[in-house]
């Protein structure tokens, strides 16, 4: 059986500092049984309560302060969150995914974590953006080349996974299914969101826009699904409106 289609929260960031509790409610109410927080050293018991007391589950964890010369008090709180899934989102030099020593670096940064998280009984992994995928790569044998990801990839310790924003990944100029083929079970999570391919546009419900949801689906049916917003056009209740579509349309590919 999948597990529960999950949304990050970063997508109702606004929502939630106005009411934090409310807001989740309204996510539950939506179908969404699980979710991806992404400010983890904020009250994760009280959050982890809330969250247990909607039925609602904890796929993943972005946080930043993973990367913080103690990593701890973020392993700390994404176990307490009661997920396995560690996340760094974000904060490795971009320029690093244009060279090949640049990449070694930041695979070294990554598995450096690989045992404090161990030691707090989760897994750590990378989420990226376009510039993880933009930058290609000689094979080595002269035959393809390879984005800046599936290198970093071959350079990752086996236990460090990667959570791949498939919406970002076809900005950088990925067929999105030939990489996560590629990849394969180092892909323990998707982002799944839509919209017209650009960096700059805001998303849209996912099947919406121009991503080919269910081939994506099909390439990694192991990984975790997670839908997101960066942005969306109008106020509140069009967000919530794209997020039941979301639902809607993902669960329908489930089903078929």
């Amino acid at each position: 059986m999948p597990r529960p289609l999950s949304v990050q929260l970063y997508s109702v960031r606004d929502q939630l500092a106005d009411d934090w509790q409310g807001t989740v409610r309204r996510l539950a109410g939506l179908g969404y049984g699980a979710v991806e927080p992404y400010d983890v050293l904020v009250d994760p018991k009280g959050h982890r309560l809330v969250l247990d007391d909607l039925g609602l589950t904890v796929s993943g964890a972005h946080a930043l302060h993973l990367l913080a010369p103690d990593p701890g008090p973020a392993l700390d709180a994404v176990a307490t969150l009661g997920t396995d899934l560690a996340i760094v989102p974000a904060g490795l030099p971009p320029e690093d995914f244009t060279t090949r020593d640049g990449l070694a670096r930041a695979a070294d940064r990554l598995n450096s974590l690989v045992e404090p998280a161990r030691r707090h009984g989760v897994r750590v992994g990378y989420h990226n953006h376009w510039w993880e995928i933009e930058p290609r790569f000689d094979d080595g044998e002269g035959t393809r080349s390879l984005h800046a990801v599936e290198l970093l990839a071959d350079l990752l310790d086996p236990a460090v996974f990667l959570e791949i924003d498939t919406y970002w990944a076809a900005v950088g100029g990925a067929d999105v299914p030939a990489l996560l083929r590629r990849i394969g079970d180092r892909v323990a999570a998707l982002h799944l969101k839509d919209g017209p391919g650009t960096k700059e546009d805001p998303n849209v419900a996912v099947g919406q826009g121009t991503m080919p949801v269910r081939e994506i689906i099909t390439a990694a049916p192991h990984a975790r699904r997670v839908v997101e917003f960066d942005a969306c056009v109008g106020g509140p209740d069009a967000l919530f409106d794209a997020l039941a579509a979301s639902h809607a349309h993902i669960t329908s590919l489930e089903a078929a």
